[in-house]
């Protein structure tokens, strides 16, 4: 899996924001908004192949979280992402 380029994490008051830029991206009317754990996932995993265990083993590594809640979160967050289509297979 790849995240889709064109992406750039912006804060707006406040706020964790996906920001879509380029002409790629011109038809993109969605506002992403991450929470921290999700921030710290892109922040990762950007520009980079990975797999579900690769993002369930960045959050074990960095919270208190069970491997299995972790894959819950990971596969929840990367369907979000899959609809939104900034992440390719």
């Amino acid at each position: 899996m790849k995240l889709r380029k064109g992406f750039t994490l912006r804060e707006i008051v406040g706020e964790n924001v996906l920001v879509a830029e380029g002409v790629e991206n011109i038809d993109f009317d969605k506002m992403i908004v991450l929470n921290s754990t999700a921030k710290f996932l892109w922040e990762n995993l950007n520009g980079k192949d990975f797999t579900i265990e690769d993002a369930v083993e960045l959050l074990t590594n960095e919270y208190d979280v069970t491997a299995e809640k972790a894959r819950e979160d990971v596969e929840l967050l990367f369907k979000q992402f899959k609809d939104a289509k900034i992440l390719e297979d």
